[in-house]
């Protein structure tokens, strides 16, 4: 079958900016998998994808008139249904065949092939290959349906009768395969091979696209248009880096407004806009915030990452005196500077310590109480941490900090920009003359805010943060505010993760069971259930912690070896997965984690406390006695290595036990009929066992 390129376009109003590059990718690949699921595209075949804020397109290379015809094995029925005992069609199979447009002659070309434990009757067929004008309407048909659209509109269509439902109301279908129109349909729509250029820019009304392979240049000649995406995308990013070091300036960097731009314009033309230096006295996050989100705009920064007076505007015009444009923008921008400055000045008015009695009339949780209560019980937590960390000193500042924390948020700037939470605290805070430390403590409390997020820069910041989610995630869990499935409306798994960072990589010597456990006792809660709320607690954060570890390289032996110890410090587990990860590289490791599964299996079974003691005096086998010897001499050394934090030199120094182990285990009994010689061999067991396991559980590496 012929084989050319072919080329559909939706031509559209306006598409919502934020989707326009899903519904771009999504429309092209669904066309595409559609067509090659009905075997109308060739193995080379390519796909490429359009979007403009007014037009979604797909070209796609190698596409058949018609697909190749294919034998196809159609099951009819049961061998023992379709004939009777002497071979012969039976009424039932020959309905089915009259059904099919065949008659009793066809019985002989029928093969018996099993299916599963019968035998069944099946029809070799030619099934004839798509059409391309059926293949592409069923391919767009699928394509509009399965669009990730943010939110559907209805419209009239012109008869003025019927409706239809789309993100946006379509005026335009194009399908060319080669330069051949493919007669389809969809939106009310038939394909032709017109489509519009720019609304302000083209160069005629409509532009008629040659053939499929044409498309992309037309549009950018005739109707100053640049279809693809990721070319407007990438002349965008041109255009602003050129026009900012006109000025020996650099463009902020942000990839998701950077993205919305590029959904907005058909034609990008980058111009300069600036406003008074005034308003530069204003934190500059709340003028960059205002600029990006309300209007769009590439800030400019200077070699010190400071904010300037200047700043890139993304148009979708070019006209030849651009003074208008720019003026019109500058215009735009001045209200929102100037209300972000008067903002600024007024909460400064206002100390944040005399905004605390506000938080009473903020509601966090209707069984948990108001923010002002909150912010009490994190200013305890983190006064006791504190404590721990730093003394009074540290106490101190972190109390201050979290009786602080959340005052900016009935501040008239957050507000505004809920987005600037903590960082105005932090100005606010720096005005009043507060400590640096207790300033950015404030600012940082929130962090880390999501996975890769910077830890708080201090350590009255680190204090304050984790007391901040402990509260958060001990509190809601002790209300039964459990996250379930992939729900979690509080983001407990993201405190979670974040309590685990900070203890771990800011190596905190806090032990984690009775963190939660001092956490729990600053609310009222049911003292029968606290045993069940810490556990709860601690299963969810290990199953965090378990899950992160494996992320990162670690097999699930190897982590579950580490945390079925239940270590106390979390900011010990690296150091115990990497020894864990060292030990099973030594070639003894697998026969020495195959006897410590057998030695636990073994100490399981035992009723009563076994003492990890061993007496002498009753060795009698040369096994025994030579892994007792083995035990005298590694059992001090490892402890050593254990205790000085050295835990891989620990695991490294049970190698030598590998021979006198599987000595024992091929030459001693261990249930021996003598009562006291059968304690003493599980005595010695029990302390290879306490020697091997102190910085995991070796067993669990056997599998």
């Amino acid at each position: 079958m012929s084989q050319q390129n072919l080329l559909v376009e939706l031509f559209v109003e306006e598409l919502p900016p934020k989707a326009l590059k899903k519904l771009g990718e999504a429309f092209s690949n669904t066309l595409f998998e559609t067509l090659k699921l009905q075997g109308l595209s060739a193995e080379n075949s390519v796909v490429t994808s359009f979007a403009t804020p007014r037009r979604l397109a797909a070209h796609m290379t190698a596409i058949a008139a018609q697909a190749k015809d294919k034998q196809i094995s159609q099951k009819l029925m049961p061998v023992s249904v379709g004939l009777d005992a002497n071979g012969n069609a039976t009424p039932a199979l020959i309905k089915r065949l009259n059904g099919m447009g065949l008659d009793e002659t066809a019985v002989s070309q029928l093969t018996k092939q099993m299916d599963g434990k019968n035998e069944a009757l099946f029809l070799e067929v030619t099934q004839k290959g798509a059409v391309l004008n059926d293949g592409l309407q069923k391919a767009i048909e699928e394509a509009i349906q399965k669009l990730p659209i943010p939110k559907v509109m209805t419209y009239q269509l012109a008869d003025g009768w019927s409706s239809v439902n789309f993100v946006r109301p379509a005026h335009g279908l194009i399908a060319l395969h080669g330069s051949d129109i493919v007669a389809t349909s969809a939106l009310g729509l038939n394909a032709g091979n017109q489509t519009q250029g720019h609304r302000f820019e083209a160069a005629s009304a409509n532009v008629v696209i040659k053939n499929a392979d044409s498309y992309a240049e037309q549009l950018k000649t005739e109707g100053a248009v640049i279809a693809s995406f990721a070319e407007r995308r990438a002349e965008i990013v041109r255009q602003l880096t050129a026009a900012a070091a006109r000025e020996g300036l650099k463009p902020i960097d942000d990839e998701a407004l950077l993205d919305e731009v590029t959904a907005l314009v058909e034609r990008p033309n980058v111009l300069l806009g600036q406003f008074e230096e005034i308003y530069l006295e204003v934190p500059q996050e709340c003028l960059i915030l205002t600029m990006k989100a309300n209007q769009k705009y590439f800030p400019l920064l200077d070699s010190n990452n400071k904010l300037t007076n200047k700043f890139l505007i993304v148009s979708n015009i070019c006209p030849t005196d651009p003074s208008a444009v720019i003026g019109g923008n500058e215009r735009v921008v001045r209200p929102r500077l100037a209300d972000a400055k008067f903002f600024f000045d007024q909460d400064r008015k206002k100390t944040l310590e005399s905004r605390i009695t506000s938080l009473e009339k903020v509601v966090y949780h209707n069984k948990l109480g108001s923010q002002g209560q909150r912010t009490e019980r994190v200013g305890t937590i983190a006064k006791a941490i504190g404590q721990q960390l730093g003394g009074a000193e540290l106490a101190a500042k972190a109390g201050l900090a979290a009786q602080l924390a959340k005052t900016d948020l009935i501040t008239d700037m957050v507000g505004e920009f809920p987005e600037l939470q903590g960082i105005m605290g932090r100005y606010y805070a720096q005005h009043e003359g507060l400590d640096n430390e207790v300033a950015f403590a404030i600012e940082d409390h929130y962090k880390p805010r999501f996975a890769g997020d910077d830890l708080p820069r201090n350590q009255a910041g680190l204090t304050v943060a984790l007391a901040d989610k402990l509260e958060t995630l001990v509190g809601l869990f002790s209300i039964g505010e459990k996250p379930t499935g992939d729900k979690d409306p509080f983001a407990l798994r993201r405190q979670a993760l974040g309590i685990i960072r900070m203890l771990i990589e800011s190596k905190l010597p806090l032990a984690f069971e009775q963190l939660i456990h001092d956490v729990l006792s600053a609310f009222e809660h049911d003292a029968t259930n606290t045993a069940a709320t810490v556990q709860a607690i601690k299963e969810f954060c290990f199953d965090r912690l378990s899950v992160n570890l494996r992320e990162n390289g670690a097999t699930a032996q190897e982590v579950d070896a580490v945390l079925s110890l239940d270590p106390a410090l979390l900011s010990e587990i690296p150091q115990r997965l990497a020894a864990v990860r060292t030990f099973a590289e030594l070639a003894e490791a697998p026969a020495l984690a195959a006897a410590n599964k057998r030695v636990s299996n073994i100490l399981k079974k035992v009723e009563g406390e076994i003492q990890a003691q061993v007496n002498v005096s009753l060795l009698q086998e040369p096994a025994e006695i030579a892994l007792n010897n083995a035990l005298i001499t590694v059992k001090p050394e490892a402890d050593q290595q254990f205790e000085s934090g050295d835990y891989t030199s620990s695991l490294k120094a049970l190698a030598a036990l590998k021979a006198p182990v599987d000595d024992f285990f091929d030459n001693v009994m261990v249930n021996a009929e003598d009562t006291a010689l059968k304690a003493n061999r599980l005595g010695l067991l029990a302390t290879l066992h306490q020697t091997m396991n102190r910085v995991a559980d070796l067993s669990k590496l056997a599998g």
